[in-house]
């Protein structure tokens, strides 16, 4: 599966663009001045995407990569 058919089928699962997990993880305090604090662990996001979302373990793999700048 690609990267982008990760992204689309968390869209629908959750409702949530990845840019939506931006302003979450942001409202988390899992990012600073755009970019992970280098504090914040990637278990932590995964935890968190696992837990509050309900996203297995690659899609919310898909959603770090994404917060860290993947794009393609």
């Amino acid at each position: 599966m690609s990267f982008q058919s990760y992204l689309k089928n968390i869209e629908l699962k959750t409702g949530k663009t990845p840019e939506d997990f931006i302003i979450l993880a942001k409202e988390k305090y899992f990012l600073e001045n755009d970019q992970l604090k280098p504090t914040v662990r990637a278990g932590e996001i995964i935890q968190w995407l696992k837990e509050d979302h309900q996203l297995g373990h690659g899609h919310a793999m898909a959603i770090y990569a994404f917060i860290k700048g993947k794009r393609e």
